[in-house]
């Protein structure tokens, strides 16, 4: 016998109490969201729903859809548990709640279950292993584009100093294609705190820029090995640049420097080959 359909719950008034947490996000999203965030897209939902089931960092705790799109998402919702409620509503009423014409039509509130310690996260990697460092980057596209490349490039953990934008910020969450879900990160602190905490945890630490000493096709392998990336214009702080090694990306004359999420990618593409992850 085929299971029964799982039930939705119709939402007709965007001023429903129940789906609050989706009412203007594009507002709500940089104040006040306490460990909560908004998770937009089928891709972001698979990969929400895959962070639930390991029970470890997130979990799902309402999804709002519009009513055309629950069908095709029949089998990804039956991998919630059944106390996630799955609310409905037409097109007229999403884009009240959500302030905006919502194309995608797929919404989810999450939670962050836990913040890990920087220096237990660094102690429970095995080795090789690659940490992507995150200075002063407050884009959120460039923040989700940074955890993108982390994961296509089996990067162990990406760690953000105090001044970095969250992560989970609905935009970033999306250009990450829902990698921040599965990229183990701490955030917090100065940069050099950070630094020292990952000097202090035995890895290799290369500051990446425009006029770093090392070709990074040259940097040399190391059981942990640490690339930091800082902002576009102002790049990394000299302080971190004079205290640990600096690497370049070579390219042609009359470009000062390349973009900050593809100058990552590109740089931990050469990290990842040297620690034989790809």
């Amino acid at each position: 016998m085929a299971p029964a359909a799982r039930q939705t719950i119709r939402i007709d008034d965007a001023e429903d109490p129940r789906i609050a947490e989706f009412r203007s996000i594009r507002e709500r999203d940089l104040v006040g969201r306490q460990a909560s965030f908004i998770a937009e897209g089928t891709v972001v939902l698979r990969m929400l729903a895959a962070a639930h089931a390991a029970g470890q960092a997130f979990r799902a705790d309402k999804i709002l859809l519009l009513e055309n799109r629950v069908a095709g998402l029949s089998d990804l919702l039956d991998t919630f548990p059944v106390d996630v409620p799955v609310y409905v509503a037409d097109a007229a009423v999403i884009d009240a709640i959500a302030g905006f014409h919502l194309h995608r039509g797929v919404l989810a509130l999450g939670r962050r279950l836990a913040d890990p310690i920087v220096p237990d996260l660094l102690a429970s990697m095995p080795k090789p292993a690659v940490v992507a460092v995150a200075c002063g980057i407050s884009n959120h596209d460039n923040i989700g584009a940074i955890f993108r490349n982390a994961a296509a490039f089996g990067v162990a953990a990406v760690l953000l100093d105090e001044t970095c934008c969250d992560p989970l910020y609905r935009k970033a969450l999306r250009v990450s294609v829902g990698s921040v879900l599965s990229v183990p990160y701490a955030r917090g602190g100065t940069a050099l705190q950070l630094l020292t905490a990952v000097d202090a945890a035995g890895f290799s630490i290369w500051g990446l820029s425009p006029r770093g000493a090392v070709d990074i096709r040259e940097v040399p392998p190391a059981p942990g090995v640490a690339l930091v990336t800082g902002t576009e214009g102002e790049g990394l702080p000299q302080a971190v640049l004079s205290r640990f090694g600096s690497a370049r990306i070579p390219q042609r004359p009359g470009l000062d420097s390349l973009n900050a999420a593809t100058a990552t990618g590109i740089a931990l593409y050469e990290i990842a080959r040297l620690q034989r992850l790809i």
